[in-house]
């Protein structure tokens, strides 16, 4: 979809008063609009209009040419939007300044919008109604989540138009191209089973996972580890010796310190111990490596992410009749969250799970680091869940077995 751009032609003399526009047309803008004089390959003649009209324009008033019609030609397809906004998109996926997964999704996203609105459809010629309409075609067989995240990478894919002077005035979607409201939101969360496992689960599931998975199963739950946390771990941020893991967040690069149980340090050295070479220099620090020696989470084709962590662990699921719920691994994240609360310390269970604070949390920018004693009773909160400690039985002493008459 995402095609290089037509070469924009130098100007034709350094004084040349018109730049070229992304829409084939020299242009100009002034008093805060953005004006067309003609095609890029008729130079003479856009400057020729510019001249007629620049006195004209810079007063507020309607240019002599404004009964001329721009030709269909000139005008800023869906297609050509798209492509833009997509090679910028991968401009910054090539500078590690947006993810792939995030390219991948944006570049999903613009596919079917492209689908629904029509790739020859003038940008300009775009009305409320047609975004209401393409809203209830984005609704069909997805959750309210997933419509939210449709429409806010669609407004980006417009706003980026307006930004980058590609279209003259911001696109106007209407009171009917709006995100389901929080209300609706929570609602329909509510409606849903918990995203969680029970401690009974987990214990069979870490019974019957492979030495591997079983490692990334226990970083899960002990330190709220994503699929990703999980592939991307380097070996050099862990400390077996101490047991501690220090290592910022992949998503947010937020830092983040977790204390080991002795069951993951233990499932650690299993794992590094069966750990396959790796097929590429690049690889060579990770902790989790496939059997082929490639990450578990890796680039597929245009953009497309394969998680071998989400794969393995769903089978999982299937085999021991754990599926349904729309759990998988990322509901050990969810898990730990909601067990981790119950340590009555929310701060320092976000900072194990690397959450980014609110911009408006001024307590997260003054606050320097946590004291190792919080995360570990954390930890243990969860850990105590999890295997429960099983404490024996007080035999009666002579004293309380005598009987107050």
């Amino acid at each position: 979809m995402a095609q290089p751009k037509t070469a924009k032609p130098k100007k034709p003399y350094p004084e040349f008063p018109l730049f070229p526009h992304a829409t084939r047309r020299w242009a100009k803008k002034i008093r805060g609009k953005m004006e067309y004089f003609g095609p890029w390959d008729d130079p003479d003649g856009a400057v020729a209009k510019y001249l007629a009209n620049r006195d004209r324009l810079q007063a507020g008033l309607p240019r002599f040419d404004a009964i001329m019609e721009t030709p269909a030609d000139t005008r800023l397809q869906m297609r050509e939007l798209v492509n833009q906004f997509l090679n910028s998109k991968r401009r910054l996926m090539e500078n590690s300044e947006l993810s792939r997964r995030m390219h991948h999704d944006y570049y999903s996203n613009c596919e079917m919008v492209l689908d629904l609105l029509g790739p020859s459809t003038l940008v300009e010629s775009l009305k409320a109604e047609d975004f209401e309409s393409m809203r209830a075609k984005m609704a069909k067989g997805v959750g309210l989540v997933t419509l939210g995240n449709r429409i806010r990478m669609t407004r980006v894919l417009f706003k980026y138009g307006f930004d980058a002077d590609l279209l003259d005035k911001p696109v106007k979607f209407g009171p009917g191209f709006k995100t389901p409201s929080k209300k609706l939101l929570r609602a329909d969360r509510q409606s849903r089973p918990a995203r969680m496992f029970e401690a009974e689960e987990l214990r069979q599931i870490l019974e019957k996972s492979d030495p591997i998975l079983k490692a990334m199963i226990l970083l899960g739950i002990n330190c709220g580890f994503g699929q990703t946390d999980c592939s991307s771990l380097p070996q050099s941020v862990i400390n077996l010796e101490t047991g501690w893991i220090t290592y910022p967040r992949p998503k947010t690069a937020v830092m983040r310190r977790c204390p080991l149980w002795p069951q993951t340090v233990d499932a650690l050295r299993i794992a590094l111990a069966k750990r396959p070479k790796a097929k590429r220099e690049e690889f060579a620090g990770l902790t989790f490596l496939t059997r082929c020696g490639v990450p578990f989470v890796r680039n597929g084709s245009v953009g497309s992410v394969i998680d071998g962590v989400a794969q393995q662990f769903r089978k999982l699921l299937v085999d021991l009749k754990l599926n349904g719920n729309r759990r998988a691994f990322y509901a050990l994240r969810h898990t730990f969250e909601t067990i981790g609360g119950g340590s009555r310390d929310q701060i320092a269970t976000s900072y194990i799970m690397g959450h980014a604070p609110q911009s408006n949390d001024m307590s997260a920018v003054y606050r320097e680091s946590i004291d190792d004693s919080r995360l570990r009773a954390v930890t243990d909160h969860v850990l105590e869940w999890l295997w429960p400690v099983v404490k024996p039985k007080k035999k009666a002493t002579k004293a309380t077995a005598t009987k107050v008459r």
